[in-house]
């Protein structure tokens, strides 16, 4: 994950500008995260990390649909934008496989398109790791590229070399994290690359461990 953390750093104020809409373009995408928001809101714990955060607009979108988000992300180039462009919100450097984040303290977690760099033998501990920062019930909502074979696709992203899932093996990888997956949503690309875009949404239960 270093490679990325170099990558992003080199492209923090044109991938800012590139995303600056904060998903007005991304119906789909933008109905699943205020989904995401509606149901945190609703188990009473506001308590929210973007994690990957990047620039920091979904961040700053979270907290305008009323949870109390903050941003986590490798990248210091990144977090450096994030603080100058949203002052008044938190912002950290940190890794995925280890948020710097409390055991059972978070009503929600997003990951949006924040692990398509993270290897396939590498997801399922990042995926716990986003288990182990929820409180019981708490909702983690996972956007990513997918695709319509069995396999796992690696390809060129722009920033760097990126991973395309099926969208079963990243329900079973969730399910093996100790997380219920009840919500998906998979549609026809929104950009160029040509992949299906998904989004998963999924709950912890009261009990750690295979559901």
């Amino acid at each position: 994950m270093d490679e990325a953390r170099v990558a992003y750093d080199g492209v923090v104020e044109v991938y800012a500008e590139l995303f600056a809409d904060r998903l007005e373009t991304r119906p789909f995408a933008r109905g699943m995260v205020g989904a995401f928001a509606e149901l945190v809101r609703e188990s009473g714990n506001l308590r929210a990390a973007d994690v990957g955060c990047g620039p920091g607009h979904l961040t700053a979108l979270l907290c305008e649909l009323g949870l109390g988000a903050f941003g986590v992300d490798l990248s210091p180039g990144m977090i450096g934008h994030a603080r100058r462009a949203h002052p008044e919100l938190r912002f950290e450097v940190g890794r995925m496989e280890a948020l710097p984040v409390e055991d059972g303290v978070l009503g929600g977690v997003l990951a949006h398109y924040s692990m398509i760099h993270t290897p396939p033998e590498e997801l399922p501990a990042v995926l716990a790791e986003q288990a182990r920062v929820l409180e019981a019930g708490g909702l983690l909502l996972v956007s990513f590229f997918a695709t319509e074979g069995p396999d796992v696709v690696r390809f060129d992203h722009k920033v760097t070399p990126a991973y395309s899932w099926p969208v079963e093996r990243l329900v079973e990888l969730m399910e093996g994290a100790g997380l219920v997956p009840f919500a998906r949503l998979v549609h026809d690309p929104a950009s160029e690359r040509g992949f299906l875009e998904g989004h998963l949404m999924a709950r912890r239960p009261h009990s750690l461990g295979r559901p």
